[in-house]
């Protein structure tokens, strides 16, 4: 391994944290934001989600555990870079076939050690997400801002095309009893797993996907999946979920499809001002009145206010650290969806019913 050189964190507001190489070096940029989780970290890496983010762990140890080619949320990291306190290439676990190092030097992930992560994360929280970059090899804070100048913002942002399948493919048992056309806009695997496990035969489309496209497949449900990015660009997504609603066809979303069915029905998104990411926030079920802690990921939201005051949507979950929509149904419609990740990976698996209700709504039809 090379030498930890000194490197920097540069903020879009001129802002400098300092800190070392891990030794791939190179100069990355994207928004910076923070995950509060303990555990799980390959999972976020390569959770698509978190593409053309900086991730920002709150966690003191990254890569003590390694990594195991079964805990991939995709094919590849797809973080823009990593920022964290301390960075272990030496791991201890049975089932680790690679340590973490090794992981991002396949994939020439570059990443910062030894920060003030605890500062970095306060200043982030109180400043909010923003763009950022990573150098380990230029100090050079004139080239640097202007590099960092040139980055588009989140806002308008549309980033499902980059993580999206190219092609359609097939997951699980041809023979199951249900079948389901699910529209990649950065779909986690383990969002595929839950529906196999109950008994789904599934069909994953590329983010531009038609309605006339998806419907040759006979699918008995449809779903919307999590992704990056500003939902608003979205249009072609936006126009299949509200013809898929018009039918009245079971439908259901997760998270940037959460906030996709919300734009269908004419209901604004906005972005959040440093977003939820983490594995350990609370969203109350107004149904049950159960709390239940949840897996998030997400700096968009969709407007609780219009939500309220649209006829056709009534919220079913909201989360209880800041008040913010975190689910909704369709009255009159088969469609209902949430802001969070029932299927985790990493996080608690409390909102895994939500998996059920799908095929219960697919049976209703």
């Amino acid at each position: 391994m090379s030498t930890k050189n000194n490197a920097i964190i540069l903020l879009e507001d001129g802002t400098i944290f300092k800190g070392k190489s891990i030794g791939i070096n190179g100069t990355v940029l994207g928004e910076i934001c923070f995950n509060t989780g303990m555990t799980g970290y390959q999972e976020i890496f390569t959770d698509p989600s978190y593409a053309s983010q900086i991730m920002l762990t709150t966690n003191a140890h990254i890569g003590n555990y390694g990594t195991n080619s079964k805990e991939q949320e995709s094919k590849s990291i797809k973080i823009a870079g990593l920022i964290c306190r301390n960075f272990s290439t030496n791991y201890s676990r049975v089932t680790a076939d690679k340590s973490l190092f090794n992981f991002f030097k396949e994939q020439n992930l570059v990443a910062i050690s030894d920060v003030d992560t605890r500062a970095l994360v306060r200043y982030v929280r109180d400043k909010g997400a923003m763009n950022a970059l990573i150098a380990t090899d230029n100090t050079d804070l004139d080239s640097l801002q202007v590099q960092l100048k040139k980055m588009p913002s989140m806002i308008g942002l549309e980033l499902a095309s980059k993580v999206s399948t190219k092609k359609t493919y097939y997951v699980g048992n041809k023979k199951a009893k249900y079948k389901i056309a699910a529209l990649d806009i950065g779909i986690k695997q383990n969002i595929l797993k839950n529906l196999t496990k109950r008994d789904c035969y599934v069909k994953v489309f590329p983010y531009n996907a038609t309605f006339k496209q998806m419907e040759t497949f006979k699918a008995d449900g449809y779903f919307l999946s999590n992704g990056p990015g500003d939902p608003k660009p979205l249009q072609e997504a936006q126009t299949l979920a509200k013809e898929i609603i018009k039918r009245d066809l079971p439908l259901f979303g997760i998270c940037l499809g959460h906030q996709i069915i919300a734009l269908a029905n004419g209901v604004k998104t906005y972005k959040m001002h440093n977003g939820h990411r983490g594995i350990n926030h609370p969203v109350l079920n107004l149904n049950t009145g159960k709390a239940e802690i949840t897996s998030q990921n997400h700096g968009f939201v969709v407007d609780k206010k219009e939500v309220e005051a649209h006829p056709e949507l009534e919220i079913t979950h909201v989360h209880l650290n800041d008040d913010t929509l975190a689910g909704m149904r369709m009255k009159n419609k088969n469609c209902f969806s949430v802001q969070y990740h029932p299927e985790a990976s990493p996080g608690p698996h409390d909102s895994s019913y939500l998996f059920d209700e799908f095929i219960k709504n697919i049976n209703k039809k």
